[in-house]
């Protein structure tokens, strides 16, 4: 999926969507903790944004009936940014997961979609005033 940056928005619509889907992550991480042999991971998301954002990114096919090809890819490219952290220090168990940097993790990614959320409210307000004429 080849992200095209929107006039109005940039790629903070996507990045919102990329962001979202790491908090998933990071909370399945945060929620498996005591798992034994859990394996801790992460969405890469500067590759994932490098990658899409590039010249040489894939062009999307638009499937206009169910049975075409499938478009939504968005999923797929994410899943393929899926990494396993390595840890300072497994436990005995095998469980990979760092709470506190789980934790830390999480709270730096919600801080991120919210700057981006942040962003683009900001843009509908301007729009809305420009329609309207009012705040």
């Amino acid at each position: 999926m080849a992200i095209t940056p929107d006039p109005l928005f940039g790629i903070q619509a996507q990045a919102l969507s990329l962001f979202s889907q790491r908090a998933q992550v990071l909370a399945s991480n945060i929620a498996n903790a005591d798992t034994p042999h859990y394996l801790a991971r992460d969405l890469d998301f500067r590759a994932l944004m490098a990658r899409e954002t590039s010249v040489d990114a894939p062009l999307n096919l638009a499937a206009t009936q169910a049975g075409h090809i499938d478009a939504g890819r968005a999923g797929a490219d994410a899943n393929m940014a899926l990494r396993y952290r390595m840890p300072a220090q497994p436990a005995m168990d095998g469980n990979t997961v760092d709470t506190q940097i789980e934790q830390a993790a999480y709270a730096e990614n919600s801080v991120r979609y919210q700057a981006s959320l942040t962003f683009i409210n900001g843009q509908v307000r301007m729009l809305r005033m420009a329609i309207t004429g009012a705040a």
